[in-house]
């Protein structure tokens, strides 16, 4: 693929995978290929992102992860005025929509999501997350719902993963746990 693509993460993308098909003792391959990817300039997330998954218990594998894994310029700060200026519009959009009833709008005001398509649509990333569009939602804002709404690509985790040629392989020869 001759363009460089950029990915941004949603919160969704980590505790999902740390939850259930790529969890840290089974697949540490899955954690790995986001350094890895990091370190090539494909992969990031942002602050917003990074409070989000730092808000679970210390003890938890995946904020351990997160605070002595990952490079220090994985989570790119969301402050500056382009970005801010397009977190705005978002925002606008929201509360002016009348399709979404106003939890929906009060919980989408404390996410991470609308920066995250702020910082894409600013910096020319593409949004990962693993929800599914919803236009006709009234009860929740859904990420990728926002995206089309501001022309900002996205993908799953999956086709990130196909786009990227991560390639998760077995290894017989790796010491297995013993068996219960």
């Amino acid at each position: 693929m001759s363009e460089h693509r950029r990915y941004l993460l949603d919160s969704d993308v980590f505790i999902a995978a740390k939850n259930a098909y790529y969890a840290f003792p089974i697949c540490p391959g899955f954690w790995e290929s986001l350094i890895h990817h990091h370190n090539s300039g494909s992969v990031f997330s942002i602050d917003k992102v990074q409070s989000e998954l730092l808000a679970g218990r210390p003890e938890e594998d995946l904020v351990q992860w997160v605070q002595s894994e990952l490079p220090a310029g994985f989570f790119l700060r969301t402050g500056g005025g382009d970005v801010t200026s397009a977190y705005s519009k978002i925002m606008l959009w929201a509360q002016r929509n009348t399709q979404y009833s106003a939890p929906a709008k009060a919980k989408f005001a404390t996410e991470a999501d609308g920066w995250l398509v702020a910082f894409a649509y600013t910096h020319g990333h593409i949004v990962v997350t693993n929800e599914q569009p919803r236009p006709d939602s009234k009860s929740r804002i859904l990420l990728p719902d926002v995206c089309d709404e501001f022309k900002v690509p996205y993908l799953n985790t999956f086709e990130m993963l196909k786009e990227l040629t991560v390639r998760l392989i077995y290894n017989p020869s790796h010491p297995q746990p013993a068996s219960r």
